[in-house]
């Protein structure tokens, strides 16, 4: 299925789910899983399934204030990288200090080379080390695509904001990874 025949497949199921059509939100939401958690794993990490979750309930009980379906996957974006962000702030509070410096020392050792399964590992380890916001903006950037305006607006904050985060977010991201 191309991607434009699975957005018109999405804002079709939208438009039968809020009309009341069990199946079609049963649909829709097995539809838009891979796509939220597509959003959700890089900026909650471990937590990635819990916020593609949760996002997946704000959707279900979000739907019918959604007063555009065409703007259904923008809308789900939205949702999905704040709850990717408050899931993984919440997980931050929950890890003992101690543990979360343990982590910061921890030096990688050789670089791998691409293709090599260790380099998911060493990409995961590097953005755990970011803060939720600056995932959320690599994500939304890197990721998504979107340009600074659209980040922005998903993130509720002015562009030049979004711009700075995105750049301290790489800045930080090579430094980890170089460390």
């Amino acid at each position: 299925m191309s991607p434009v025949a699975g957005e018109d497949r999405g804002i079709a199921l939208a438009r039968a789910a809020r009309a009341g059509n069990t199946l079609a939100m049963h649909d829709l939401l097995d539809h838009l899983t891979p796509y939220i958690a597509r959003i959700c794993v890089p900026i909650a990490l471990a937590d990635g399934p819990d916020a593609t979750q949760e996002a997946l309930v704000a959707v279900f009980r979000a739907l019918r204030g959604l007063r555009e379906p065409e703007a259904l996957y923008g809308w789900v974006r939205a949702i999905a990288v704040r709850e990717a962000v408050r899931v993984a702030r919440r997980a931050a509070r929950a890890v003992p200090a101690e543990l979360a410096e343990l982590a910061e020392l921890a030096e990688l050792a050789d670089v791998p080379e691409r293709g090599d399964p260790q380099l998911a590992a060493d990409i995961g380890d590097v953005l755990a080390r970011l803060s939720p916001g600056h995932r959320a903006v690599l994500v939304l950037r890197d990721i998504e695509g979107l340009d600074e305006e659209a980040a922005a607006a998903v993130l509720g904050v002015p562009a030049g904001t979004a711009k700075s985060r995105l750049h301290r977010a790489r800045s930080s991201f090579r430094k980890a990874w170089f460390s």
